[in-house]
């Protein structure tokens, strides 16, 4: 309520001079990949999150491109008259424009995978299945008509499949040679796997196989056997 007959949105007088961000640091899964109530994978229901910013005498508008989370705070910082620092990898969205070519994600607590998304695709490339003994090591979804990644297009689309991974392998060779260090999903692997799932491979194999997934068990054991010795 307001105070003393004044209404709600004049409260202490600060809302035309305020900025408010509605965002959120993940997507959930609800069935896509296999995954419930969760955010397991680098696709389009665990990366593709709200951002809405209002902005004192800026008029609502929507911004259709492909933004990162990152250049929220770029495109705050243009907004307040500053320039970001010159090692951010943000770039100010500009309403209207066409925002980036495309989008890299990295997975490395509960699988090691990125995704590529672009156009109405996105590419999965998976080192480590955290589990999902469905993930193939490559796939793709027409997210646009596929939003719950339903069909995997590898088999039908190779050229496309091709595409996304040369997306990916040039990504990855320009952020490695800009930070000089090693690729962190590297170093996620050779630690023993997504910290989420490590070490409980055993224990997930006895309970597939109690509950009549024995197939599933069999497909993990041949993928991960280094990991039970």
């Amino acid at each position: 309520t307001g105070c003393k007959g004044r209404p709600e949105t004049s409260f202490l007088d600060v809302l035309d001079e305020t900025a408010v961000l509605v965002s959120s640091d993940h997507g959930e899964a609800f069935g896509e990949l296999g995954g419930y109530a969760d955010h397991q994978a680098a696709d389009e229901a665990t990366a593709h999150i709200p951002a809405v910013l209002r902005w004192p005498g800026v008029a609502p508008a929507v911004h259709d491109g492909l933004p990162y989370h990152l250049d929220v705070a770029a495109t705050t910082l243009a907004r307040a008259g500053t320039e970001p620092g010159r090692q951010w990898d943000g770039e100010a969205v500009e309403i209207g424009g066409p925002g980036r070519d495309h989008l890299v994600v990295s997975q490395g607590a509960w699988s090691c995978q990125r995704g590529v998304r672009w156009g109405d695709h996105l590419y999965l490339r998976t080192w480590h299945d955290g589990y999902h003994g469905h993930w193939a090591d490559e796939m793709l979804f027409d997210v646009a008509g596929d939003p719950h990644e339903t069909e995997d297009l590898t088999a039908s689309s190779p050229d496309r499949t091709a595409e996304g991974a040369r997306l990916l392998e040039a990504w990855t060779a320009e952020q490695l040679e800009r930070s000089g260090l090693e690729d962190p999903l590297d170093v996620v692997r050779r630690e023993g796997g997504p910290f989420h799932v490590r070490h409980h491979l055993g224990p997930y194999l006895d309970r597939l196989r109690a509950t009549g997934r024995a197939q599933w068990a069999d497909v993990l054991v041949e993928r991960h056997a280094d990991e039970l010795g």
